[in-house]
């Protein structure tokens, strides 16, 4: 499994993924899942995958054999984010009908994002049927892979007039609880943070297991966690039980 998440503010792009890829408890390994496509001062452009290893890398190498063939169209020649989220489904599709037919066990899901030259930033989220939905002012990030442990925190956290930084530290909690919750999430962790209108991806990092930051990020949320549910107002038994002993009349 994995866990990848993009996230949109009004200030830029924050892409978060781990590294981990599970075909069962003695085969784990590690594949970057964060791939990024630049044309400085053109266009910069981020693909996160999730699901099959096979499908996810047929579709990255393929998207890169268009790159270099000049005779078709691909993310660096389509002209919008739009037509290159259509783009990267088609590709997905196509490898999961070149081993099953469109099977359920060689899915794979998507998150393309960033910016071309004149165009606002974005992110688009494709699905593994080849369809896709893109970020908003009221969906303003993105998750693929094992996203139900590190939603909560994005929920409360995330919005269009948070910065960068605030973004990725929310964005790296999510990771610590989903990768809490569920082994087959793990580092190292790859970020990028991406300032609109700078056409650059100068600001990406990777995290590795040994990670000293890693270790006191997971300390401090545990403790900022239990010091706020011992601070959580008491439960009011005596006005629970009228309540429930006035409906049973």
């Amino acid at each position: 499994m994995t866990y990848c998440v993009a996230i949109r503010t009004d200030a830029g792009l924050c892409f978060l993924s781990d590294s981990r890829t599970n075909a069962g408890v003695d085969n784990v390994s590690t594949y970057s899942k964060m791939y990024v496509f630049d044309q400085p001062g053109q266009r910069q452009l981020v693909v996160l995958s999730s699901g099959n290893l096979a499908t996810t890398q047929g579709v990255i190498g393929q998207i890169k054999r268009d790159i270099g063939n000049t005779n078709t169209e691909s993310i660096a020649t389509l002209s919008s984010l739009d037509d290159i989220a259509d783009y990267v489904g088609q590709c997905s599709v196509e490898q999961q009908e070149k081993h099953t037919g469109g099977g359920k066990a060689f899915e794979a899901s998507f998150i393309v994002g960033g910016q071309i030259s004149g165009q606002k930033p974005g992110a688009y989220l494709i699905y593994p049927q080849g369809n896709h939905i893109t970020t908003s002012r009221d969906t303003p990030f993105l998750q693929i892979g094992e996203s139900k442990y590190g939603k909560p925190i994005l929920d409360r956290i995330i919005g269009p007039d948070i910065s960068l930084e605030t973004a990725a530290l929310c964005g790296l909690v999510s990771m610590d609880s989903t990768m809490r919750s569920n082994l087959t999430v793990g580092p190292p962790i790859e970020v990028l943070m991406y300032d609109v209108d700078t056409l650059t991806s100068d600001r990406r990092y990777r995290f590795e297991e040994s990670s000293e930051y890693l270790r006191k990020l997971n300390a401090a949320w545990d403790e900022r966690l239990k010091e706020a549910f011992n601070n959580m107002p008491p439960i009011a038994w005596s006005g629970a039980w009228d309540q429930n002993a006035a409906s049973e009349r």
